[in-house]
């Protein structure tokens, strides 16, 4: 299983390689989103401080956003009939959908690359030590593997590329807007604070803060509860909690489109 995924893994990466726009979305629309955020609404958030609370939500935004590669490079390969053919071939089932996402782990750590690159070109910077930036990137890394498997649910169940580009973001901007990504949840009304407090956006985007020692804006309502207390632990109990159901559900879906 291992050899098998590494193999189409490297399939993956090498479509990336002879058609290198397709990285545009993973490099390019993050470093929008840093401007946008950082200059033109920064300046009335908080200045300098706002983009230091800033950059955790833009890390765990992109990464929740790439798993649209997933969910349209599946869809585009079962349109394609290449699912067809691996499934012709003697290699593990689980393969096909292992090489997806850990090719697209590799991008996303592209995406973060660039976007750390951006980041100190705003003035953020990681005010704790290597091993807390290593962990805090563990855990944004960790969430956008699970996302992946999420993406590859969706696009098995799509019925084609033009309704997997739609179903794999339609649902993602209300979770990423809805959370602490890019303001303080406690200024949300009771039900949106509610889901915001909850969202696993929010306690990624909390724990890399937490691990970076990034601070907030003065105006910023410091959150309470569990999941703001523990958010590093929530942020990998949700991931873990993604993968346990989506692995199985996508693995079951590709047995059944396959068919």
């Amino acid at each position: 299983m291992f050899r098998d995924s590494a193999v189409v893994a490297y399939r993956n990466l090498v479509t990336i390689l002879r058609v290198p726009t397709l990285l545009v979305t993973a490099t390019v629309q993050p470093l929008m989103f840093v401007f946008l955020f950082a200059y033109i609404f920064g300046a009335s958030l908080g200045g300098d401080q706002y983009r230091e609370f800033l950059l955790a939500g833009i890390f765990t935004q992109t990464v929740a956003f790439n798993a649209a590669f997933t969910t349209v490079g599946l869809a585009n390969d079962l349109q394609k009939g290449i699912i067809d053919r691996m499934r012709t071939l003697p290699m593990s089932r689980l393969a096909v959908l292992m090489g997806r996402t850990l090719s697209d782990l590799v991008v996303n750590i592209l995406s973060l690359a660039v976007m750390v690159g951006c980041g100190y070109l705003v003035g953020w910077r990681i005010n704790g030590g290597i091993l807390d930036a290593v962990a805090a990137f563990a855990v944004i890394l960790l969430f956008a593997f699970a996302m992946s498997w999420v993406g590859a649910l969706t696009g098995l169940v799509s019925p084609s590329v033009e309704v997997a580009q739609s179903a794999g973001l339609i649902w993602m901007f209300p979770l990423t807007f809805i959370s602490s990504a890019f303001i303080s949840a406690e200024t949300l009304p009771g039900p949106l604070r509610a889901v915001a407090e909850w969202n696993p956006i929010t306690a990624v985007s909390a724990a890399g803060r937490k691990l970076f020692v990034n601070g907030s804006p003065p105006s910023f309502k410091t959150p309470h509860g569990w999941p703001a207390d523990h958010c590093v632990e929530y942020s990998i109990i949700c991931s873990l909690v993604i993968l346990a159901i989506a692995m199985p559900l996508a693995l079951v879906q590709y047995r059944k489109v396959s068919r």
